[in-house]
């Protein structure tokens, strides 16, 4: 049997963002923002400025934080270092591509998505069903 990977419960576990201005905002108005004792945040905010090392440096601290059970990327971002997104393959945390502002959603490119049409497809395909 698989052993299930345990989210910290110690405080609470968080939530983090890379996103745009506006949806980082947003989400920090909601309450999702933190800053720990070494002044990291759990948040990147992308515009023109940041570089894609930036992105991919701030996506690798996220999924390596012990307190960190979400990570909310938008898909134009998740775009830049999809290479990232799709190789990674741990359940905790988890990472969901979410809309923004000035770039709508596109199933085609959500890895979530596309894991779950997968299994579906495969399922149905085992089972004799399609």
């Amino acid at each position: 049997m698989a052993s299930r990977v345990q989210i910290p419960t110690n405080n609470s576990a968080l939530i983090a963002m890379i996103a745009d201005e506006d949806t980082v905002v947003g989400f920090l108005l909601a309450g999702v923002g933190n800053v720990d004792i070494r002044r990291k945040t759990n948040y990147l905010i992308v515009d023109s400025k940041t570089t894609v090392k930036q992105i991919e440096d701030a996506f690798k601290e996220f999924t390596t934080r012990e307190d960190i059970a979400i990570v909310l990327i938008s898909q134009y971002v998740a775009n830049m270092i999809r290479f990232l997104v799709d190789s990674y393959n741990k359940p905790v945390p988890a990472i969901l591509e979410i809309p923004s502002k000035d770039h709508p959603y596109d199933p085609a490119h959500d890895s979530v998505l596309s894991r779950v049409k997968y299994l579906f497809s495969s399922e149905s395909v085992a089972s004799g069903r399609r």
